[in-house]
């Protein structure tokens, strides 16, 4: 039978046999931990126009009392897996209910922007699709079409930017319902930029 001392003699013993394991063992865990502390954030998707900052005025030349030709946007950060992007412009202060001005889907995932004036076709030269507008549940237009709200208070437009995980597949002219119920379950992430006008 072991005596006080010899237990705790043989304890020490197994201690200074294992200081270095742990001494070896120290630098990997800190490593790890450094790298976890120094991993990147996830970047936020961002949507932008040259042509106005968010919740500032939309320019004359992208409204009905001008020349009506879509403002120039611009995106960074869209999520891994990204395979499709959607954008849907709408005005919620119009007094009938949300107004909606522009629909366009199936852009390819690599893009970064729209240039200015984009045509009002159906179809544009990347494959992406342009959906009826201009109406609140009842649409005669296809395209951007800008805002033109009544005269009085300014109106909020907000052009949202969605990041799909693939094609909607739709053809062109679809609504903006059957766009929203088209992107159920596909969304990766979005981005809105807004802007205000009044006549």
């Amino acid at each position: 039978m072991m005596t006080g001392n010899r237990w705790i003699s043989a304890f020490a013993t197994v201690a200074l046999l294992a200081l270095p394991a742990a001494w070896e063992a120290a630098p990997a865990w800190a490593a790890r931990k450094k790298a976890g502390a120094t991993k990147e954030p996830r970047k936020k998707m961002e949507l932008k126009s040259p042509s106005f900052e968010n919740n500032s005025t939309v320019p004359k030349r992208h409204t009905c009392s001008g020349e009506d030709v879509s403002p120039p946007l611009a995106w960074t950060g869209a999520p891994q897996g990204t395979r499709s992007l959607a954008l849907i412009m709408d005005d919620p202060d119009a007094p009938v209910g949300t107004w909606v001005h522009w629909v366009l889907y199936d852009l390819p995932a690599e893009s970064k922007g729209l240039a200015e004036g984009l045509p009002k076709k159906e179809t544009l030269p990347d494959g992406a699709k342009q959906g009826l507008c201009w109406g609140v549940e009842d649409f005669s237009r296809v395209g951007y079409h800008g805002p033109c709200p009544p005269p009085g208070k300014p109106h909020r437009y907000s052009f949202r930017l969605y990041a799909l995980k693939e094609p909607l597949g739709l053809p062109p002219k679809a609504t903006k319902a059957e766009v929203l119920k088209a992107m159920a379950g596909r969304v990766l992430g979005q981005a809105e930029l807004v802007g205000a006008f009044k006549r």
